[in-house]
């Protein structure tokens, strides 16, 4: 399966950034590049024969400079968020950024979606992908300990997406790694994905306040506007949800083997997408916030937009100590493993 790679940029410290296009045999594409980690798109060929775009992004690595609404990128150190930024670790107390209001989101200010990770191709008769590397240095952003990360993406024939995370630490330090991409299944110039048909593997979710800072509390999802234990559209019931969802379910994961968190189908295209992950949770992010963002071939996006699927442990888990833990010390290496399956009906 071939890799195609090019030029896309040079960023503020003279580093090439470089746009990966990974290809299957079934005329799929799925294109990355090694600023951010960013999944920029993913084309698909309809019924009709049209290729769409299943993915929301912007057209250049500039434009990508300015993306509010993290779109496609690689979040970490610590994805979701921190209450009042802070945490302690062996009795030491570590304040982090304040970038989400009274609250630490999604790695600070400069987390790994601004990183120009190293990179490099890979393919074979099966599959193909890239291979990102970064060094997140003891400090950055106040996290403790030198960082070392491995992110492997893997497009294959089966229409599958296979993101791989690995990292390793000289400190005890902690970690939530995850992708931040906007799927809309009916294409990325094509409305927004309310009337995409959703279901969830999960029977309980964590309740926040109103910053979406969990309460600590974990509370079943039937009888709630969250619940999708069935099949439902995704834009059933969120008008009773001020900016949407924006929800940590549980997944009750208790193996290091992938199992489906969720599904979602759009009627109009026959597309399926399918989540696998080890993580414990998934976070379910309708764009509620998303307003007239500059997109792809001067389309803008605005509420509702796309809908992300984010395999994750829990928010401000260094604060709650009953959720899974995300502590990674020297002796132990982190891994985790989420697939994006493609079909359709």
């Amino acid at each position: 399966m071939p890799v195609s790679k090019k030029v896309w940029g040079i960023d503020k410290q003279g580093k090439d950034v470089f746009l990966y296009t990974l290809s299957n045999a079934n005329n799929q594409s799925v294109s990355i590049t090694n600023y951010g980690g960013i999944i920029t798109s993913w084309l698909v060929p309809n019924d009709n024969s049209k290729i769409i775009d299943i993915v929301l992004g912007k057209d250049s690595f500039e434009d990508y400079l300015d993306n509010p609404s993290y779109m496609g990128c690689l979040v970490g150190r610590v994805a979701n968020r921190i209450k009042n930024g802070q945490f302690t670790l062996n009795a030491k107390k570590y304040k982090l950024a304040l970038n989400d209001g009274e609250n630490h989101n999604h790695g600070g200010v400069n987390g790994f979606n601004k990183v120009v990770w190293d990179s490099e191709s890979f393919e074979n008769k099966i599959d193909c992908g890239v291979i990102l590397r970064y060094l997140s240095p003891d400090g950055e952003e106040n996290y403790p300990g030198n960082l070392q990360v491995k992110v492997t993406y893997t497009f294959t024939n089966n229409n599958e997406l296979v993101i791989h995370y690995q990292a390793e630490t000289d400190k005890p330090t902690v970690i939530n790694l995850t992708n931040h991409t906007y799927f809309n299944l009916k294409g990325e110039d094509n409305g927004n994905a309310l009337d995409t048909f959703l279901k969830i593997n999960s029977f309980e979710y964590t309740e926040t306040n109103i910053q979406y800072i969990p309460t600590g509390r974990i509370l079943p999802l039937k009888n709630t506007f969250f619940d999708f234990t069935e099949f439902r559209k995704i834009g059933q019931y969120i008008a009773e949800i001020a900016n949407g969802y924006n929800v940590n379910y549980v997944l009750k994961n208790q193996t290091d083997l992938a199992i489906q968190a969720a599904i979602a189908v759009d009627e109009e295209t026959g597309l399926t997408l399918e989540v696998f992950t080890t993580e414990p949770g998934l976070q379910l992010y309708t764009a509620g916030y998303m307003q007239n963002e500059k997109g792809k071939k001067g389309k803008y996006y605005d509420k509702y937009a796309g809908f992300c699927l984010e395999t994750q442990h829990f928010p401000d888990s260094p604060n709650q100590l009953h959720f899974p833990y995300i502590i990674l010390n020297p002796t132990e290496k982190f891994e985790s493993k989420t697939v994006y399956k493609l079909t359709r009906n």
